[in-house]
């Protein structure tokens, strides 16, 4: 996480600031009022379309959230910084948003707006939005920028907001180097001594579920000493519900492995669902062979929390003693398929090895199919790494062919000749 401290503006009202509580909630005042209000404004809107004034916010820990309505992560995030600001208004916090728009025209801003309950600076505020995304150096969306009130030189700008919320919640708040220091002990103790147990059992529940009509409840103390896989997707997740057959294929033909290794530890996974109603998670657990969370069990955003994860489809793999082997199954998956099992780090420096000494028998450049450009054999240490192949839509990392002209990548195993055969690879 990163902290910034403000700009030389920032330290003259810090020096005065100093002088008396007084002068200090004046110099507070005024600094939001330069940041959110312009010479011809001096209020927000409310979510009802009611003029706020910026004067208002005194005293208020403020999130500046730099977002848009046509672009989809801003849509994503948009209930989950909604959910922790609710709460945060429940508890009588003082906390505060200001939506600063990035929409293209003002139907678009207001159809966007009507879904915050929060503040936003006028849409026709066209130079306030360009002052603070310029301010605050914002590259990308969403953002969220968090203010402390007052205005003391120790008080720090807090840039990275979207990521806090996604990985803590309301637990960040106050959003203090103190408090976030405070969590990421919290949430060291918690990976170091976290078990089977205390991830997927509750205080009501002690098991999860499968397919068996009669005898669906699996203990969770079953799991232990197993390899387990943790498989965060939903119904309507496009890349989730194309990855799902593969990663079918892949349990199965491990538990075949195993089945003929005595003594080589079992495989598991458990999906842990997104679904936004219990006929998705229904019809897509249907394709599934392993067990499951019940529908919209609290473990669930519990999990997401625990090991960040931000986007799905995600495949967490847990060791036989309950600890984090990786937060990357899903590209180790479709690097090495069932050959990455179990995922620990000796098995795949082995199959590193093993994938660059291949790599050696490759074309240096090679033609294919689904780009007009010649593409260059790259790997991690040659300006290749972590990529999302734009053949099959897939992650991957290591050796791939890519376009130096225009960034096109793709697996070694995807490339096709013209005639859509595959020209390297198994």
């Amino acid at each position: 996480m990163k902290f910034e401290g403000g700009d030389e503006d920032d330290k003259i009202i810090s020096q005065v600031e100093v002088a008396s509580s007084g002068d200090a909630e004046k110099v507070s005042s005024s600094r939001f009022m330069s940041l959110l209000a312009s010479k011809d404004r001096d209020y927000l809107l409310s979510p009802t379309g009611s003029q706020v004034k910026v004067s208002d916010l005194e005293g208020h820990v403020v999130g500046l959230y730099f977002s848009a309505n046509w672009y989809s992560p801003c849509r994503n995030f948009n209930p989950v910084l909604s959910n922790a600001y609710e709460q945060l208004k429940a508890s009588q916090s003082n906390f505060e948003v200001v939506f600063v728009s990035a929409d293209e025209d003002l139907s678009a801003f207001n159809s966007y707006r009507s879904s915050m309950p929060w503040l936003a600076i006028p849409f026709s505020d066209l130079q306030s939005k360009k002052a603070l995304s310029h301010k605050f150096d914002v590259e990308g969306i969403p953002c969220l920028i968090i203010l402390q009130p007052g205005g003391h030189k120790e008080e720090e700008v807090l840039r990275d907001g979207v990521e806090l919320v996604h990985r803590y919640g309301v637990e960040a708040f106050p959003f203090t180097r103190e408090r976030l220091e405070e969590l990421e002990r919290e949430e060291k103790e918690k990976h170091e001594n976290q078990t089977f147990t205390n991830l997927l059992s509750s205080h009501d529940r002690d098991y999860l579920l499968g397919h068996h009509p009669t005898t669906g409840q699996v203990p969770v103390a079953s799991l232990v000493g197993k390899t387990l896989g943790l498989f965060f997707s939903a119904q309507w997740c496009l890349p989730g519900m194309k990855f799902t057959p593969k990663l079918i294929s892949i349990y199965h033909k491990i538990k075949h492995v195993i089945s003929q290794r005595p003594g080589v530890e079992d495989f598991e996974i458990v999906y842990v669902s997104s679904d936004r109603d219990r006929a998705s998670f229904d019809s897509y657990f249907a394709l599934m062979p392993w067990l499951k969370l019940p529908f919209g069990d609290p473990k669930i955003r519990a999990l997401a929390r625990h090991f960040d994860v931000q986007s799905i489809p995600c495949l967490v793999v847990l060791g036989p003693d309950g600890k984090t082997v990786t937060k990357h199954g899903r590209s180790l998956i479709n690097l090495y398929g069932e050959d990455a099992y179990p995922f620990t780090e000796v098995r795949l420096e082995s199959l590193h090895r093993q994938m660059d000494e291949e790599a050696k028998g490759l074309p240096k450049s090679e033609l294919h199919a689904g780009h007009r450009h010649e593409l260059t054999l790259v790997s991690d240490g040659t300006g290749g790494g972590p990529f999302i192949c734009c053949d099959c839509d897939e992650q991957g990392s290591g050796w791939a062919y890519q376009c130096l002209e225009c960034g096109y990548e793709v697996h070694t195993k995807c490339v096709r000749a013209a005639g859509g055969a595959s020209t390297v690879g198994p």
